[in-house]
Order: C-alpha cells, then structure tokens, then sequence
C-alpha cells in the first residue's frame, strides 16, 4: 500500500513537471504541442508515464495501445513502480550537470524510457504473464538499444546515462543509485552457475564495462570505462582494466 508521504512526494513530483510543461509550450509554441499532449493532457504521473512507454515502443497504434495497456496495469497493480519511477527521475537531475529540470530526461532520455520499460516487464514476469513481458522487452530493445530481462532486479534511483548498447541478463541484481554508461554488458559467464552479478548500492559503470559471473560488487565500487570483471570488487574500490585490476582500496586487494 503507497504511504501517504509516498502519495505526496508523487504529487509534488507532478506538479513540478506540469509546471515546467506549462513554462515550455508558452516558449515554444512548436514544441507546445508535443507537450500537451504528453503531459498537459493527463490527470497524473502514472497516466503520462504509461502513455509515454506506449509512445515510444508502439509503431503502430495498436502497439502503441497494447504497451500503454500493459503500463497502466503494472502501474496499478504496483503503486510502488511509480514512486520508483520518480526517484529514477530525480536522480538523473542530481546526478548529470547538464539538466536542470525534470522534463528534459522525462520526454527526451531514452535511458529513462528503457528503465521504466523494464519496470513495467518486470511486474509482467512476477505475474506469469512471461509472453508479454519478452514482447516488452524486445521492443525496448529494438527501438531503445537497452536489453534488460524481465527477470533480472534493480533498485530505484538508478541512471542509465547515454543508453546505448546496455545489456543486463537475467538474474543480475542492481541496487539503488546505480549509474550505468553505455556499451554495458552485465550477465552469467559461459558455463558456470546460472547466478549472475550482483551491484551495490551507489556503483557506478563506465562505458565499454563487462561484469560477468557469481560475483558481487559491493556497494560505492567504481568500474573504469572498457573494464572486464569476472571477480569480486570491494566496496569503495575501483576495478580497471582487462583483466581488472584493483585501485583506491581501503585495504590491499588481489585482481578482481
């Protein structure tokens, strides 16, 4: 059950952006259109967040309803998926120095369209609807250039910045405020044991990265661009290189 202060910080997050809305089709009269039918002409967060996954996946209008109608129930179904979806938005502010409101990565960042792409196939998985739940992925695929599968886990607060390229297989957990660059290749390694990666809390992924294995990554680790990890990195450490090799330890490590 959403909390009440789950409920507002919602919307607060709302208002803000219609706000901003607002203030850009009066601007721009050109792009006004686009922005009220986005998000002027919806009731709520939720509506607009639904409509935009069908937006951006459907290319036909069928499609375009089939994903909106798979959002809207995952949405429904788990109020929580668009709190989550808030923080991820949030975050993207915080965290890239060029944005300096929330409409920008809402209309315009495919990685954030992808992340809650994922969310909505990820409820489809839980509830055995397994079809549509790889229907959704493929798509986002498809059109976004991010592969995440349903069955894998991540936290709330998470940035995929760039997103192009980004591959997380099944089974790989990520944890809160994970930001992932492109070109990331996170899953199982060849034949050993289905278990895959696990990311803490605060990582941070650099472009080209590959994470492979039962390994974990503790939390404020950092992975350097074009680094191959098959081993475990300790909290606060950063892996570089291919092999990987450790730096910026609190204490001595061995390669990862």
């Amino acid at each position: 059950m959403r909390t009440e202060t789950a409920i507002v910080a919602s919307d607060i997050l709302w208002q803000e952006i219609r706000g901003e809305a607002r203030r850009a089709a009066t601007a721009d009269p050109v792009f006004g259109k686009a922005v009220a039918d986005a998000i002027l002409a919806h009731d709520d967060f939720t509506a607009a967040l639904a409509d935009l996954i069908g937006r951006r996946l459907g290319g036909s209008a069928a499609d375009r309803e089939r994903f909106t109608t798979f959002s809207r129930d995952a949405f429904r179904g788990q109020p929580d998926l668009v709190e989550a979806a808030g923080r991820d938005l949030r975050a993207i502010v915080l965290r890239d120095p060029a944005i300096a409101g929330l409409l920008p990565p809402l209309l315009h960042f495919k990685g954030y369209v992808a992340l809650q792409s994922w969310r909505v196939s990820h409820w489809l998985w839980r509830h055995d609807h397994r079809d549509a739940a790889l229907l959704l992925q493929n798509e986002a695929s498809n059109v976004l250039q991010v592969s995440i599968h349903p069955a894998a886990s991540l936290g709330s607060s998470v940035y995929l910045d760039h997103a192009t390229g980004i591959v997380i297989g099944a089974n790989v957990v990520i944890g809160d405020e994970v930001t992932i660059l492109q070109n990331v290749s996170i899953g199982r390694h060849g034949d050993l044991p289905m278990r895959s990666p696990r990311i803490g809390r605060g990582v941070f992924i650099g472009s080209g990265a590959t994470i492979l294995g039962d390994i974990e990554i503790g939390d404020f680790a950092k992975i350097g661009a074009g680094t191959v990890v098959t081993g475990d990195v300790p909290g606060g450490c950063t892996a570089i290189g291919n092999p990987a090799r450790l730096t910026n330890c609190l204490a001595a490590a061995s390669s990862a």
